[in-house]
């Protein structure tokens, strides 16, 4: 399965600066509102090391490790649901993603324009939680009007999508996000369709400065999911070499946002290897053995007759598939085993 992520945030908050850190792509990181008009798209390639200590196990020609889209998205601002700024067709465009990373700046510079005059973590965070249950409730409310439709020519299971869209919209007009509604499985199937922002996750990456003072203030509005980046440095260490970015690694909290994103999400990967190639596969945290075997394609699960499967350190420790199964170490799996997070698979089909 495909991730993609969006960035979003006021204008001048470092939201291009992470996307250039992540993706190393050169993107325009400008001092004044909407540098970005068209959104910056990018693939980051997850680092794992697990793929390359089975790829040189065995010797594979080729690695493709598993891979997310980062979309940087144009400046919000205050009145953006209304058209303000450059509105509504940036508020689309987040639709489209898996999770919502909000970029807060969290550091003063008195030569980098702030949208609102002043730094405030806390307020900025307010104005994009409003704008996107704006946008949201306008969705609702569209919705709505459809679903009159609906109950009067006698639509089946319109009075149930009604109860939701009013228990959202009671929701988003009280200025919160749609996910505090509570809504069950079914519930979230019904309008599963309308790709409501506020019902996505959120990671907070509070943009701060080495040598600020902010931290603290940011330590105060930090709430779950929240990271704190210095994006100027991480940004740095991706212009470098990379024997010299090497050095700087362990200082680096960019690999934090991608595992962030899939604890989130509750993602795992499993992975194929062999002498063409090795590679990892994103799943969901539960699927089955033939669930699993679908991301690689839909035979794998509708042919499905068994798996062998194999703890990546435990195949590493064995040195080769042959002598794994040699020793009797690879497990012969049915259609019931629960797919795990380092599995090595070989699917029979």
């Amino acid at each position: 399965m495909s991730l993609k992520i969006g960035i979003v945030g006021l204008p001048n908050v470092g939201k291009s600066t992470l996307f250039k850190a992540l993706t190393r792509e050169q993107v325009n990181i400008a001092n004044f509102p909407f540098a970005t008009i068209d959104p910056n798209v990018g693939i980051v390639k997850v680092p794992d090391e697990r793929i390359q200590k089975l790829a040189e196990m065995s010797k594979s020609k080729k690695i493709i490790p598993v891979a997310i889209e980062f979309v940087d998205i144009a400046g919000l601002v205050k009145g953006a649901h209304e058209g303000a700024g450059l509105g509504n067709q940036f508020l689309a465009r987040i639709r489209e993603v898996d999770v919502i990373v909000e970029v807060v700046r969290a550091f003063e510079d008195s030569n980098i324009i702030h949208v609102e005059g002043n730094v405030s973590p806390q307020r900025d965070m307010e104005t994009i939680q409003l704008e996107l249950a704006m946008a949201d409730l306008q969705t609702v409310n569209k919705h709505l009007l459809k679903n009159e439709k609906d109950l009067k020519i006698g639509v089946k299971k319109a009075q149930e999508e009604k109860m939701v869209l009013e228990k959202i919209k009671n929701i988003l007009e009280a200025c919160d996000l749609a996910s505090k509604a509570n809504l069950s499985d079914s519930e979230l199937e019904i309008i599963k369709d309308l790709h409501l922002l506020t019902l996505k996750p959120f990671i907070f990456v509070f943009n701060v400065s080495a040598q600020e003072a902010l931290r603290t203030q940011v330590r105060i509005t930090k709430i779950k999911g929240g990271l704190e980046l210095d994006l100027k440095f991480e940004v740095e260490i991706s212009e470098m070499e990379e024997l010299e970015a090497n050095e700087f690694k362990s200082e680096s909290r960019l690999d934090d946002l991608i595992k962030t994103a899939y604890e989130l999400l509750g993602l795992i990967t499993y992975f194929t290897t062999g002498e063409d190639e090795t590679r990892g596969w994103t799943i969901k945290a539960g699927y089955t053995a033939p669930q699993a075997g679908a991301a690689i394609h839909t035979d794998f699960e509708e042919k499905f007759i068994k798996a062998e499967v194999i703890n990546w350190q435990k195949l590493l420790e064995c040195g080769s598939w042959a002598k794994a199964r040699e020793k009797g170490i690879l497990r012969v799996e049915g259609k019931e085993y629960v797919a795990q997070d380092g599995d090595v698979i070989e699917f029979k089909i």
